[in-house]
C-alpha cells in the first residue's frame, strides 16, 4: 500500500516533496494514511463518489478533476490499464514536479513501470506489501500524451471512457436485461448505477416513462450518460446508488449492481443495491436486475419484496423480477 512505500522513499529513499505548492493525490483509497504528506498542501482527485464523500469528510482539500498547477502528484494505480495510463497522462501534463506512481502488483504496476522506463528516468524503485513506487521528474507531458483519454465513441455510438464498466461496448448482462424489459414501466423510473446510460436509453423508450433518474457513483460514467441520454426527461444524480434518496418514490427499478471494488467478488455490494431498490419504490414498485449466476441475491430479494422471480438469463448471468417491497422505508 501507498502509505507503507511512501514512507520508505521519503526516509533516504530520494524522493522529496517540493517546499511550495500543492500536491494533487489522485485516486486514493478512502482509508489511506496521510502521514508522510504534507496535510496542509494535499489535494485529493477523486471521481468515485463514496470515496470522494469519505475524502471530504476529512480536513483535507478534494476536487473530481484537477484544479491548476501542482507542485507534484501522486497517482494510486487503479485496475483498468487504460484509466491508469489516462491518470499518468493526467498527473504529468498538470505537474511541474515529481510524479509519483503507486500500485500492487495484481493492478499492473510491474507494466506500468516497465512501459515508463523506456520513455522516461525513473527514480526508486520502492518494493513492500505486493506493490511497487517510484516516481519520475517533471515536466514529463510530452513524453505521456499518447497515454491521455476522455471520452470518445463505440462503434455501436455511445459514449465511454477509460474505467468506466464496460467501456468498450454494451455488456451481455445489460443487453439481456434490457431485452426483458416490459412495454410499460410506470411514470417515473430509477437506473440505480446506471454507468454509461445504456439501460436508461431504453427506459426512455418505453410509452408514459415521465421522468428517469441516473443514479451514478462515477462522476467520468455520469459525464458519459450526459451525452448518451440527451432526453430532458432524464435528471443526472451523482451519488451513491445504496444511500441516494429522491424527492419521491419511483414506480419502477432497473439495475446491474456492482459487484466489486477490487478483484474479488463482494455479494454485499449488490445485496446493499437491492435493499436500496426496496426503500425507493413505492408499495406496488417494481424492481427488475441482472446479475452473475454464481452470486446469492435471491435471499436479499426475498427479505425486501412480497413477490420474486427468477425470469431468464443465459448461462453467466440471471433476470430478476421482483414487487411489492416489504420494508419501504425513507
Amino acid at each position: 500500500m501507498l502509505d507503507s512505500r511512501l514512507p520508505l522513499a521519503l526516509d533516504g529513499g530520494g524522493l522529496v516533496w517540493p517546499e511550495k505548492g500543492t500536491i494533487a493525490v489522485f485516486g486514493p483509497s478512502a482509508d489511506l494514511d496521510l502521514e508522510g504528506f504534507p496535510k496542509d498542501r494535499i489535494q485529493i482527485i477523486h471521481d468515485f463518489y463514496p470515496a470522494f464523500a469519505v475524502w471530504s469528510a476529512r480536513d483535507v482539500s478534494v476536487a473530481v478533476v484537477s484544479e491548476g498547477r501542482y507542485a507534484a502528484a501522486v497517482v494510486c494505480l487503479p485496475r483498468a490499464k487504460m484509466e491508469a495510463r489516462a491518470m499518468i497522462a493526467e498527473a504529468c501534463a498538470f505537474s511541474d514536479g515529481p510524479v509519483v506512481i503507486d500500485g500492487q502488483k495484481t493492478d499492473g504496476i510491474e507494466g506500468i513501470f516497465k512501459a515508463m522506463k523506456a520513455r522516461v528516468s525513473v527514480h526508486g524503485p520502492v518494493t513492500k506489501a505486493h506493490g511497487k513506487l517510484f516516481w519520475i521528474d517533471a515536466p514529463a507531458a510530452d513524453n505521456f500524451a499518447d497515454w491521455a483519454a476522455g471520452p470518445e465513441l463505440t462503434e455501436g455510438g455511445f459514449w465511454t471512457a477509460p474505467g468506466v464498466f464496460s467501456a468498450d461496448g454494451v455488456d451481455i448482462a445489460s443487453a439481456l436485461l434490457a431485452d426483458a424489459l416490459p412495454e410499460k414501466l410506470g411514470k417515473h423510473v430509477c437506473d440505480l448505477g446506471a454507468g454509461w446510460g445504456f439501460l436508461s436509453a431504453h427506459v426512455l423508450t418505453r410509452a408514459g416513462v415521465e421522468a428517469v433518474h441516473l443514479v451514478e457513483a462515477g462522476h467520468v460514467a455520469l459525464e458519459c450518460a450526459r451525452r448518451n441520454v440527451t432526453d430532458p426527461r432524464a435528471q443526472f444524480h451523482w451519488a451513491d446508488g445504496t444511500d441516494w434518496t429522491p424527492e419521491h418514490r419511483v414506480d419502477t427499478i432497473v439495475m446491474t449492481p456492482p459487484f466489486h471494488v477490487g478483484r474479488a467478488s463482494e455479494p454485499q455490494i449488490g445485496q446493499a443495491f437491492v435493499a436500496s431498490a426496496a426503500r425507493l419504490l413505492t408499495p406496488q414498485g417494481h424492481l427488475w436486475m441482472v446479475a452473475n449466476r454464481h452470486l446469492p441475491y435471491e435471499a436479499e430479494l426475498k427479505t425486501r419484496f412480497i413477490s420474486v422471480e427468477e425470469i431468464g438469463g443465459d448461462a453467466r448471468f440471471k433476470l430478476f423480477h421482483a414487487s411489492r417491497p416489504l420494508r419501504n422505508r425513507r
